[in-house]
C-alpha cells in the first residue's frame, strides 16, 4: 500500500487525501505530537468557552481528546477530503454532539469574519508549504489571510509544526509584520520513543489590530512548556533560536545511539538572559570496559580552572576521562558572568538535561555521579570589567587554584578560554590578618582571596622559558651585569617585573600599544615604573622601526639591546597564529629587530601557531634573519619559545646551556629573595633543540 504522494504538491490535493484515508481506514493518523505532549501548551491558549476551528483535521484524535478532557467542546473541524469527513462524522457524531466536521477548503472558508477565538493547525502548514515556489507561497498567503479573517482580535492561531527553516521564517515574518504577537513553544517530550528525531514546536500567533507606522514586534520563544517566554530582538534571531534547539535534538539522538568519535561541545544558556551558562564537552573513552557503574559521569570543572590543560584541551579532557574510568564523561565548565548555588544547586539544575546526553546502553534508573576536584565548584571573584578600543572587553578575576593558592588573571573576552596574564596572590601573614580583622570588625570570608601580588612568582611556563633564555647572553659571569632589555607586550607586567627585580642592574623598556593594559597592570597586578623600568605606549612595529632608523630615541633608551622579548598577542583571531601578529615575523621587520640587538644579544619570541604550514613559514623566515635559532616547546601548550641570536659563533649544545642556566639560577637565589623550585631554568634549557 503506497501512501506517500508522488510529488509534494499532492499534499494540497483533495484526491490524494481521499485515497490516503480510504487506504488507511479507521486507524488515526497523527502527523506529530501526541495529545499528552501537546496538552500543556494547548491548555494555556484554549479556554472551555472558546469557539475553536481545526483546519486540515484528517482523522487525528486531537479534537476528540480535547473534547473528552473538557478542554473545549465547541470545535469545528474542516478538511478537503470527503472520505475523512464522513469517517469522522460517523466516529464522533453521536458521542460528541457539540463538535462538527465539515467538508471545506481552508483557502476559501465559508465562515463569517471574526467567528473563532482559536484556529488550530496540526501539521497543515507543513504539508502545504513544501517548497518556496511562487504558487506555493501564494497558497500559504491565502491560508494566512483566511485564518486572520475568521479570528477575532485577541484570538490565537496555534500551529503544530516541525519548524523547518522556510516554514518557520514564512510564518514568523507574515504575522509579525501584521502586528501579531508571535511566540514559539518547544513541546516537551514525554520520554517515549518519538516518530521524529526533531522536536515538535507550537507557533502561537495572537491577533492584534495592526497599528499604523513601525510598532515594535513582539517575538518570543519558550524552550519548554514550563519556561517563561524569552524575548527575541528580531525574526532572524527567533528562527536561529529554534534552529539551535533542533541541532541539539539531532545531537542528542546521534550520541544516544553511537559513541562519539570526536569530542562534542555545546553551550547551555541561561533562561533569562540567553547568555551561555554551562559549556559541556562529551568525551567518550572506548578503552574503558563497560560495567554497570561506569557508563556515565558528570565532571564539574572548578570555576576559573577551565583554561588549564587538563580541562581546556581535547587531549587533557581525554586523559581526564580515561583516568576517571567512565565510558562517557561529560565535562561542565561554569561561566564567569553567572551565579551558582554550589554543587548541589548545579546538580539539581543539570540532572535532567545531562541525561539527554547519556551514552547508549546506560542501564535504566542508573544513578549518574557528579564529580569535581575536591568536591566543590571552586571560587571565582571578578575584580574588574572594562572595554578597551584595542583589546575589546576584558575582565580581571581572582580564582582559587590547587590547595589554598589564589591567582589573579587577565582575560580578553574575545578569546575567553585563554589566560592573557596571571599572577599569584600572597597569603596575608598572621599579623596582617589580625590587623585587618580588627579594622573590619568581622571575620573574613573563607572564600575571600588575598589581595597582594607575589611579584617573585612567574605563573606562565612560557615566561619561565623566556627568562631562562637570558643564559644565552655571552660573558664569563653567570649573572650578567648591566643589561638593556626591550619587552614588547606588557599584559599584567609579570615578565618585565621579574627581569627588573631579579636582574638588579637591568634597565627594562616595555612597549605596549594599549594604554588600558598599563592601567590594568598598575592597578591590578602590582606593576610600577621607575628609573630602571619605563613603559612606552606605542605600536611595537613603529617603536622598533624608529629605533632601527634613528639608532636612539632618547638618552635613556640605548641604541642596542642585550635582549629583545616579544610576548604580544594578535587581535585577529582569523589567523592561525595568535602570538605574535604576522607583521612581527616578516623578514624586513626581523632585520630591524636584529639591528637593535648587540652582536652577542638574544631575541626571545613567544610563538603560538596552530597552523602547521604557517608555522613552518615563520621558522624559515626566522632562520633567514638569525643564523642561530633554538626552540623550546612548552609541554601541554601550543606555545613554543624561540631563542634567536645574530651570530652563529655563540652556538652551545643543550648540556652547556643547562650548565649556564644552573649557574644563573644559583646567582639569582639570593638570601631573603623568594625563589620557586618550579623555575628549574636548567631543565628548561636542557630541552631546547637547535633549528
Amino acid at each position: 500500500m503506497e501512501l506517500l504522494p508522488r510529488s509534494p504538491g499532492e499534499f494540497g490535493s483533495a484526491r490524494y487525501w481521499d485515497r490516503f484515508f480510504r487506504q488507511r481506514g479507521q486507524r488515526p493518523f497523527e502527523w506529530y505530537g501526541a495529545f499528552p505532549e501537546l496538552c500543556p501548551v494547548l491548555h494555556k491558549y484554549v479556554r472551555p468557552r472558546d469557539k475553536v476551528l481545526v483546519v486540515g483535521c484528517g482523522n487525528s484524535e486531537l479534537s476528540e481528546q480535547m473534547y473528552d478532557v473538557g478542554m473545549c467542546e465547541d470545535i469545528v473541524n474542516i478538511d478537503i477530503s470527503d472520505a475523512v469527513i464522513r469517517q469522522m462524522q460517523e466516529r464522533s457524531g453521536s458521542t460528541r454532539p457539540k463538535m462538527s466536521y465539515l467538508l471545506m477548503d481552508m483557502l476559501q472558508m465559508d465562515f463569517p469574519d471574526a467567528h473563532f477565538q482559536v484556529v488550530l493547525d496540526k501539521g497543515m502548514l507543513d504539508a502545504l508549504l513544501t517548497d518556496e515556489e511562487e504558487a506555493t507561497i501564494a497558497k500559504v498567503d491565502r491560508m494566512f489571510a483566511e485564518i486572520s479573517r475568521v479570528l477575532q482580535v485577541g484570538g490565537r492561531y496555534l500551529c503544530v509544526s516541525l519548524a523547518q527553516a522556510h516554514v518557520l521564517k514564512k510564518a514568523v515574518e507574515y504575522f509579525s509584520q501584521e502586528g501579531w504577537v508571535v511566540r514559539i513553544h518547544q513541546v516537551a517530550s514525554s520520554g517515549d520513543k518519538q516518530q521524529f528525531v526533531l522536536p515538535v514546536f507550537v507557533y502561537v500567533m495572537t491577533k492584534f489590530r495592526k497599528i499604523p507606522g513601525s510598532a515594535p514586534q513582539i517575538l518570543e520563544i519558550c524552550p519548554e512548556e514550563q519556561d517563561k517566554p524569552m524575548r527575541m530582538e528580531s525574526a532572524e534571531r527567533l528562527v536561529a533560536a529554534v534552529k539551535d534547539r533542533q541541532h541539539y535534538a539531532l545531537l542528542c539522538s546521534q550520541i544516544s545511539k553511537t559513541p562519539c568519535r570526536e569530542q562534542v561541545s555545546l553551550d547551555l544558556c541561561d533562561k533569562d538572559s540567553g547568555k551561555p551558562r554551562y559549556t559541556l564537552h562529551v568525551v567518550d573513552s572506548p578503552s574503558v570496559k563497560p560495567s554497570r557503574d561506569n557508563h556515565f559521569a558528570i565532571f564539574i570543572i572548578p570555576q576559573g580552572r577551565e583554561t588549564e590543560w587538563l580541562f581546556g584541551t581535547e587531549e587533557g579532557r581525554r586523559q581526564l576521562a580515561a583516568s576517571a574510568g567512565f565510558g562517557r564523561l561529560l565535562t561542565v565548565a561554569l561561566h564567569r558572568e553567572q551565579q551558582y548555588e554550589g554543587m548541589a544547586g548545579i546538580q539539581a539544575e543539570l540532572s535532567g538535561k545531562v541525561m539527554e546526553l547519556a551514552p547508549p546502553g546506560l542501564p535504566a534508573r542508573q544513578q549518574v555521579p557528579f564529580l569535581s576536584v575536591g568536591g566543590d565548584i571552586g571560587v571565582r571573584t571578578v575584580r574588574h570589567c572594562d572595554t578597551s578600543p584595542l583589546s575589546g572587553e576584558y575582565v580581571v578575576e581572582d580564582v582559587k587554584g590547587d590547595g589554598s593558592c589564589y591567582f589573579r588573571r587577565l582575560i580578553f573576552l574575545r578569546n575567553r578560554n585563554v589566560v592573557q596574564s596571571e599572577a599569584r596572590l600572597l597569603a596575608p601573614t598572621p599579623l596582617q590578618g589580625q590587623k585587618k580583622r580588627r579594622k573590619d570588625k568581622k571575620k573574613p570570608s573563607p572564600a575571600e582571596p588575598p589581595g597582594a601580588i607575589d611579584k617573585s612568582y612567574l605563573c606562565c611556563e612560557h615566561h619561565k622559558a623566556m627568562v631562562a633564555g637570558l643564559c644565552l647572553l655571552g660573558g664569563p659571569d653567570a649573572l650578567p651585569g648591566e643589561l638593556a632589555v626591550l619587552v614588547v607586550g606588557l599584559g599584567g607586567g609579570s615578565l618585565p617585573l621579574f627581569v627588573h627585580d631579579y636582574f638588579s642592574q637591568a634597565c627594562v623598556a616595555v612597549v605596549e600599544i594599549d594604554p588600558s593594559m598599563l592601567e590594568v597592570a598598575t592597578h591590578w597586578f602590582g606593576f610600577s615604573q621607575g628609573d630602571r623600568m619605563q613603559v612606552h605606549i606605542s605600536d611595537g612595529l613603529d617603536y622598533v622601526a624608529k629605533l632601527a632608523a634613528e639608532g636612539t630615541i632618547s638618552q635613556s633608551i640605548p641604541a642596542q639591546y642585550d635582549a629583545v622579548m616579544f610576548d604580544v598577542d594578535s587581535k585577529d583571531l582569523t589567523v592561525g597564529m595568535s602570538c605574535p601578529p604576522p607583521a612581527f615575523v616578516e623578514k624586513p621587520f626581523l632585520q630591524k629587530v636584529k639591528s637593535i640587538l648587540k652582536p652577542e644579544g638574544v631575541f626571545v619570541l613567544n610563538l603560538v601557531c596552530r597552523d602547521a604550514r604557517l608555522k613552518e613559514s615563520v621558522l624559515a623566515t626566522l632562520r633567514d634573519a638569525f643564523p642561530l635559532l633554538y626552540a623550546r616547546r612548552i609541554e601541554g601548550e601550543v606555545n613554543e619559545i624561540l631563542f634567536c641570536q645574530p651570530s652563529p659563533e655563540g652556538r652551545r649544545d643543550p648540556a652547556e646551556l643547562a650548565a649556564r642556566a644552573r649557574a644563573l639560577e644559583g646567582a639569582l637565589r639570593q638570601p631573603g629573595r623568594p625563589w620557586d623550585s618550579s623555575y628549574a631554568l636548567a631543565d628548561v634549557l636542557q630541552a631546547v633543540h637547535i633549528l
